[in-house]
């Protein structure tokens, strides 16, 4: 049997079935129609003679055998596509005419200024975008394309568009006014539950149905920190907030650390992250290394 070869964007095909776990969830990433998924899969098993996903029994397609062994190399083929066409549009390019950043909320504003202020001074001509959003919304700005450069947490870690490199973390701790019920010492395992927690909303649909440190059955979302902060002062529930926004507050007693038994605080790993197929530009770059190395001198 003389084997074909398969396209290029047959394999990212394939590779997008198995990813998303399904033909629909292909279709809504690549932006096709589910019968053009569905064809490109059947065309790319023609062209090798093999069945790569059992479709019969099962609300999922499954990898068969050959799909489980075709896998690897698929894969590893289309990162390598990534890879040159990002490095050619590098050499096209050179030093960006301008670069869209956008930050997690929980990035200390200490770290940020004088990062842009040196910026400005080192790329003068070079625009900058800079937008702040929180959990998912961070990684959808580069997935929409809204972003070349982000400064994410550790929501959407995992997303197989994009690149992370870990630059920094904050401390979030659970906190509330001095007078609120959870402030006392000696809370019982549970007792968190029965009382009104503040959360931060994804404004994203990447991360839909997926709770962080979300304790209690009584919340209100929240999709701005600084009105969760200002909630909070005023006695209105509880919540984690990054240590470096409320260390004022905790130092004069507007807010107290609370010791809840289920510790809901936690390190929120901070990560440089761009898409696979836009890696970064001089500029960036420069930014990814300046934004580590102010986390670094942050205060814990």
């Amino acid at each position: 049997m003389k084997l074909g070869e398969p396209s290029l964007d047959q394999l990212r095909i394939f590779l997008a079935v198995q990813e998303e776990g399904s033909f629909g969830g292909a279709a809504r990433r690549m932006g096709r129609a589910v019968s053009a998924i569905s064809y490109g899969v059947q065309q790319m098993e023609a062209q090798l003679g093999v069945t790569l996903f059992a479709r019969e029994g099962s609300r999922k397609p499954e990898l068969t055998e050959a799909g489980r062994g075709l896998l690897a190399e698929a894969r590893a083929i289309t990162e390598a596509s990534d890879a040159l066409l990002a490095k050619t549009r590098s050499l096209h390019a050179g030093l960006e005419s301008a670069v869209s950043l956008v930050l997690d909320v929980m990035m200390p504003g200490e770290a940020i200024a004088p990062v842009l202020r040196e910026f400005r001074r080192m790329f003068p001509t070079v625009a900058l975008r800079l937008n702040i959003e929180g959990l998912g919304a961070v990684a959808a700005c580069l997935l929409d394309g809204d972003a070349d450069l982000a400064v994410a947490g550790p929501v959407v870690g995992d997303h197989p568009a994009l690149e992370r490199q870990a630059i920094g973390e904050v401390e979030l701790v659970p906190v509330a006014a001095p007078d609120h019920p959870l402030a006392r010492p000696g809370i019982p395992p549970g007792e968190s539950r029965e009382h009104l927690q503040l959360v931060l909303s994804d404004r994203s649909r990447l991360t839909q149905g997926r709770e962080f440190s979300v304790l209690s059955p009584l919340t209100w979302r929240l999709a701005d920190l600084g009105a969760k902060h200002a909630l909070l002062k005023e006695g209105i529930g509880w919540g984690n907030m990054p240590r470096h926004a409320v260390r004022d507050d905790l130092a004069v007693g507007r807010l107290v650390e609370l010791d809840l038994p289920e510790r809901p605080g936690a390190q929120y790993t901070l990560s440089a992250t761009w898409r696979r197929d836009a890696r970064p530009g001089p500029a960036s770059s420069w930014l990814i290394d300046a934004l580590r190395a102010q986390l670094a001198l942050c205060p814990a």
